[in-house]
């Protein structure tokens, strides 16, 4: 089991036509917890949890930009978790 110590919040740019595609190879990574096809200025967003953020940046860089269609990316590191599943969690 993957070790989980940063979550990152990841928006994805994503060629119109291969929208698809580039959910399903982010679905496809251990590290994707939660990805979702969204309205707005993003095209995805996936919810990235990582060991270290040495792990995310390979991650990043060697299998996410990489993905066919994959335009470009915004990251905010997550660094506190109040509220999660509906519950306060005190972290």
């Amino acid at each position: 089991m993957l070790e989980r110590g940063v979550t990152v919040i990841l928006h994805v740019f994503v060629d119109s036509n291969a929208l698809e595609d580039v959910a399903k190879e982010i679905t496809k990574l251990p590290e994707a917890v939660d990805v979702y096809e969204v309205t707005g200025e993003f095209d995805i967003i996936a919810v990235i949890s990582t060991p270290t953020i040495h792990h995310f940046r390979e991650l990043i860089k060697d299998k996410i930009l990489r993905i066919p269609g994959v335009k470009s990316t915004v990251t905010s590191v997550v660094l506190y978790v109040h509220k999660k599943a509906g519950v306060e969690t005190g972290e």
